[in-house]
């Protein structure tokens, strides 16, 4: 069970994504809400790092009428990296962490990355990792400082990146020229 106020006005059956894993509300009361993890799930996230009393990103999903901040965040965990190492800078965190290749190749350097259900702009990116800073606000009211070297992060791609790849790949197989 996890014990939160963001509960309130949640119904069972809505989704409620805990650390960017889009999770359905299947118990819930005034004080917190319990949720089905699949097998698949545990084996791609870090959902199955987690102790009772751990801290996790809690986000409710956006309805057609909200105003969207950030970029598309689905809650679907593509794979995880790990966190390498805090470095301040100016009052920011530049936290930098290893990532896999699978998603590596949709990551551009101003461009956006999820990391634990937090939408983020990767200020750096190497052959196998990535660097984001965390603002004063992100480390204030997310779980990403109180993670340490070696502990393992959700990754989210932009699934932009990710729909152009396809619609080209799909282009090329027919035989079109991608104009």
């Amino acid at each position: 069970v996890i014990d939160a106020k963001l509960v309130r006005g949640t119904n069972l059956g809505d989704s409620i994504a805990v650390n960017g894993v889009d999770l359905t509300v299947a118990y819930q009361d005034e004080g917190g809400f319990s949720a089905h993890v699949m097998p698949e799930t545990y084996r791609r996230t870090n959902l199955s790092d987690l102790k009772a009393g751990d801290r996790v990103n809690l986000e409710r999903s956006l309805t057609l009428a909200d105003r969207l901040s950030g970029h598309l965040v689905r809650g679907v965990v593509e794979a995880t990296g790990t966190l390498e190492s805090f470095t301040p800078d100016q009052g920011a965190i530049i936290a930098r962490y290893k990532a896999p290749a699978e998603i590596l190749r949709y990551v551009v350097v101003k461009g956006p990355i999820t990391i634990d259900g937090a939408s983020l702009t990767v200020i750096e990116k190497t052959e196998d990792s990535l660097a984001v800073s965390l603002v004063e606000y992100t480390q204030e009211h997310t779980n990403h400082t109180r993670k340490v070297p070696g502990d393992r992060i959700n990754l989210e791609s932009d699934i932009i990146a990710r729909y152009v790849e396809q619609l080209l790949e799909d282009r090329q197989g027919s035989g079109q020229s991608p104009e």
